[in-house]
């Protein structure tokens, strides 16, 4: 069976998350249903990372098998048009045809997710749903470096779901950079191979209290040392966040 690699971004407001769940419409199931809208036989997609509901992508990455073999321009303007007619908030920017050792979840050297804060007191328009709206002044200097603490190979069990099915709380964060797009856009990096479930939305959390003066430096790394889901922050909202870009071995 042919397998096809799609590069897929979508507004995730409407969506419960990601991954298939009896009852709820999301984005996994959104795209199946799109398949075998033109190709008449049912697939499983398998995505690069199971994004939480109302999480959004700009580069998620996922593969398919076909039963026939298509033209990847065909696959990709056939999903669009029926993503499109069925009113879903879902592109696929690029389909390509990959080898059946490709897997998109497996495959993946490395995860980039962004998160968004829009920081001013007015309320949130345009906006609204796709950033977290922090009126209070954060600094986003000290929040900074303060991140840099949890950068490096750590157990981020603070920082991570009492849901989450990974085996190991152990993980190595490559990148967490916190910076200021605008007056008042703040933006924060995190980049590594795989992250546990929850686990920017939780640093996010925490960077925050440092930004408002409530942590400093020292109290993220006791934070962390506790490997306590209970030292952590307030977990932040999934609109601000963004599954941006997934690395492979090209």
């Amino acid at each position: 069976m042919p397998r096809y690699r799609l590069l897929i971004e979508y507004d995730g407001t409407q969506y419960f998350g990601w991954q298939r769940q009896a009852g709820m419409m999301t984005v996994q199931q959104a795209i199946e249903e799109a398949v075998f809208g033109f190709a008449r036989h049912e697939v499983t997609l398998f995505g690069a990372g199971r994004t939480d509901t109302g999480v959004h992508a700009l580069g998620q990455v996922a593969h398919v098998d076909l039963q026939d073999e298509w033209r990847a321009e065909k696959v990709s303007e056939a999903l669009n048009g029926i993503l499109k007619l069925a009113d879903h908030r879902i592109a696929i920017l690029e389909c390509s045809r990959v080898a059946d050792s490709f897997d998109a979840r497996f495959s993946a050297r490395r995860r980039h997710y962004r998160y968004r804060i829009i920081n001013r007191w007015a309320n949130l328009t345009v906006e609204r749903d796709r950033a977290w709206h922090v009126k209070k002044a954060l600094d986003v200097e000290a929040m900074h470096n303060a991140a840099q603490v949890l950068v490096g190979h750590h157990d981020f069990t603070t920082f991570r779901s009492i849901n989450c099915q990974a085996k190991s709380p152990i993980k190595t964060l490559e990148v967490l950079d916190v910076r200021r797009c605008s007056h008042q856009e703040i933006e924060i990096v995190a980049i590594s191979r795989s992250f546990l479930h929850n686990q920017v939305r939780s640093m996010v959390g925490s960077l925050k209290r440092v930004g408002e003066g409530k942590w400093t430096s020292s109290d993220l790394a006791a934070a962390l040392e506790a490997r306590d889901r209970k030292a952590c922050g307030p977990v932040a909202p999934s609109c601000g966040l963004y599954l941006t870009q997934v690395d492979y071995d090209e």
